[in-house]
């Protein structure tokens, strides 16, 4: 259980991310504004900040939250789906953002990786897979694995995320970074690499799914996984 603060004017959402953090076992403190969101700060674990916000905007809060709450991590809503927007919220210190419209869902599980890594939960044990972040080492069935540095930080982003579809583009700032300068093609040939290393079947993956026409996603066989349809907020 953790405490999730969202900072949103619009009671729509407010609302939704509400039910779904609830109902995932957390505890939440909402807030309308920048002032309200910058008091609470100091006593939640991983922060929901939107972009557009009166008075004080999300990406001012962004700035003073990491300078104040440097361990708190950061998720950006935001409608602003060009480049350079996303690259100034990431380099303002968010740890990672969704774009309007989204899954609340989505959302979850995202602040759920947040804080899996703000928890420095070191080793992810899925079936035969396991993945020591620290000691960047892999197994699978008990035998180590040798992947290069790009090919374990691409595995373990998409792990960390389980369930959730990264497009290429995003596989490209996380992994990367945003100054890289290849083109997508280079995140289409690390995955062959990591599914001809991990024994994976393309057609009938067992670990990395492809979500055609968008990019890849970790599978997730969690029982515990919500079944309801995809619904989508925050539709400007």
């Amino acid at each position: 259980m953790a405490r999730v603060l969202i900072v949103d004017d619009d009671p729509a959402i407010l609302e939704i991310l509400n039910a779904y953090l609830m109902r995932s076992g957390h505890v939440v403190v909402q807030a309308r504004d920048g002032l309200e969101g910058e008091a609470a700060l100091g006593r939640v674990d991983v922060a929901i900040l939107d972009w557009m916000l009166p008075g004080q905007s999300g990406l001012e809060l962004t700035r003073l939250a990491r300078a104040s709450y440097p361990n708190v991590p950061l998720l950006l809503l935001t409608a602003r789906g060009d480049e350079e927007d996303r690259v100034r919220g990431l380099r303002l210190g968010a740890d990672d953002y969704v774009v309007k419209p989204f899954s609340p869902r989505e959302v979850v599980a995202r602040v759920e990786a947040l804080l899996r890594r703000a928890n420095v939960r070191d080793v992810l044990t899925l079936g035969p897979l396991v993945i020591a972040a620290q000691a960047r080492a892999v197994s699978l069935n008990g035998q180590l694995l040798n992947f290069s540095r790009t090919e374990f930080e691409l595995l373990l982003t998409l792990a960390q995320h389980r369930g959730v579809a990264f497009s290429r583009e995003r596989l490209l700032e996380r992994v990367w970074g945003a100054d890289f300068a290849g083109t997508e093609r280079v995140v289409d040939v690390n995955i062959q690499m990591l599914r001809r290393k991990l024994g994976d079947d393309p057609e009938m993956p067992v670990f990395i799914e492809t979500v055609w026409g968008y990019g890849y996603r970790f599978r997730d066989e969690s029982p515990f996984r919500d079944e309801n349809p995809i619904e989508e907020w925050g539709r400007p």
